[in-house]
């Protein structure tokens, strides 16, 4: 079964089959049938249909809800940890300790924020009325997950979307919608009520694209990569949709001076493998200091040496695949590129017992000049791009010359040149002497092409609420002196 709509495992319409790739082995975990135009209008219809009802639930029930499906994802964990694992090719230990803890949290974060949904003060803002805010939901929110945090996405997505008493039709990868279904069906087994959330799987081209022009749907939400998100942006002025992105990242990692070089090593590997470096926020872009440029190049190296490629399933593992072998020939490309222009130390295609999966060992191109290919394109693999600087300026400089702008971080210990990197970075995320760490409490999105919008956090609640303004008149009165600006009856009998 490869669809959820309206409380219901079911088949897609299309009879069309894709096999779900572990990408460790090449081996099938599982074969969907894929939706089609009948799935879309249905999912539609029915969180059309249960958004009424929803929407009307009182906060504390919504609440109570999500409460009970946190505590039904707690008791399963280890089941959404080895599916997360098999279909996305990542380490068991990743699933284990990031991925799905990360989910039960947002989980039971957004329990809590469903019961905040605050606007400004009833008052007087004007001296004969009485002026209230209402938040309200939105209606049916049509969104796209991508296929680097399948589970993660999912709830990022159909979080704050149900806690403000939105429906959702959610269309997630189709090479990675396994802990999507499952989570869905938790979800239903803790009491959200039949056609809130919905999940279609399918082809972009097809399934998506008549998700994102549907009339019924009135916001979309899509994470995935600036190109795509652009047609998305095309699709909602169709309908003048409300829109959401989450988009690609090219992360500048700036070491300075004074930086605290071991820890920044430290940072620069843990922040440019996660998930094999098929992350938005992943630092792929190391900004140097000349004078601690080549002692960082050979402690990134060396660590690098010592990452553990292997099974998946392997708790010792530290690197899993790409998610598929054409994805890894891509990286491989760019990188084989890069050989002709900078000095690259690692990488490759491993043989023997790995050749099976799509593994790519960890990669530093060192010397990359600004303007080259794997310094300002995303690669989305296991590869740190390298360039020195001489000056705070243009360390700053470096970091913005790009047109993404999701997160950043900068390394060093002097509170002014901090403050300095954290206003200046343009990005919606600026860690200091510290890279990738994300809590439910704080939002996620970025700026310029990384898109708009924030995930997780309350402020993701603005993104699916409406906001209201009641104004009750005080007076009574029937002829109301501003309606003289309009028409006047004096002289008249």
């Amino acid at each position: 079964m490869s669809q959820f709509i309206n409380g219901k495992l079911v088949d897609g319409t299309t009879g069309q089959t894709v096999n779900v790739i572990d990408p460790s082995n090449g081996t099938t975990v599982d074969t969907i049938t894929l939706a089609g135009s009948d799935d879309v209008q249905a999912a539609v219809q029915a969180a059309k249909d249960a958004f009424p009802a929803w929407s009307r639930a009182t906060p504390a029930e919504r609440s109570a809800v999500l409460t009970k499906f946190a505590a039904l994802m707690e008791e399963r964990a280890e089941e959404f940890a080895q599916l997360e694992s098999r279909q996305a090719g990542k380490p068991i230990r990743l699933t284990r300790e990031f991925d799905v803890p990360g989910t039960i949290d947002n989980i039971a974060f957004f329990a809590g924020a469903a019961r905040n949904l605050e606007g400004k003060a009833t008052g007087e803002y004007s001296a004969d009325h009485t002026s209230s805010i209402r938040r309200e939901a939105i209606g049916v929110i049509g969104s796209i997950s991508p296929w680097n945090y399948p589970l993660q996405m999912a709830a990022w997505k159909i979080l704050p979307a149900i806690a403000a008493g939105n429906t959702i039709v959610l269309k997630p990868a189709e090479v990675t919608p396994l802990s999507t279904l499952l989570f869905a069906q938790v979800a239903s087994e803790a009491g959200v009520p039949d056609g809130v959330i919905n999940v279609i799987t399918g082809r972009g081209s097809v399934v998506g694209a008549e998700l994102m022009r549907h009339p019924d749907v009135d916001m979309l939400s899509f994470t995935g990569s600036t190109g795509v998100g652009r047609t998305v942006l095309e699709a909602a002025a169709t309908t003048a949709k409300r829109v959401h992105l989450e988009l690609g990242g090219k992360a500048p990692f700036v070491v300075f001076d004074d930086a605290d070089l071991e820890a920044a090593i430290h940072g620069a590997v843990a922040g440019s493998l996660i998930n094999t470096g098929q992350d938005c926020t992943a630092a792929t872009r190391a900004i140097v200091h000349r004078s601690v440029y080549e002692e960082f190049i050979t402690g990134v190296a060396a660590l690098y040496a010592k990452v553990k490629l292997g099974p998946t399933q392997d708790p010792a593992t530290d690197l899993g695949p790409l998610v598929s072998q054409s994805h890894r020939d891509n990286v491989a490309g760019m990188v084989d590129r890069a050989r002709g222009y900078a000095r690259v130390i690692g990488g490759g295609i491993p043989d023997g017992d790995l050749s099976a999966g799509s593994y790519y060992r960890p990669t530093l191109v060192a010397d990359a000049t600004p303007d080259s290919e794997i310094f300002r394109d995303e690669v989305f693999g296991p590869v740190l791009a390298v360039t020195p600087f001489d000056t705070d300026d243009e360390a700053i400089e470096l970091a913005n010359d790009t047109p993404y702008g999701l997160a950043a971080s900068a390394w060093t210990k002097d509170v002014y040149r901090a403050l300095r990197a954290t206003r200046d970075i343009r990005s919606g995320c600026v860690w200091v002497n510290d890279h990738i760490p994300i809590i439910s409490e704080m939002p996620h999105g970025g700026v310029k092409q990384s898109g708009f919008g924030k995930d997780m956090s309350t402020y993701s609640l603005d993104e699916y609420t409406v906001v209201k303004h009641v104004m009750f008149d005080l007076t009574g009165e029937k002829a109301k002196d501003w309606h003289r600006t309009i028409f006047s009856l004096e002289g008249q009998q």
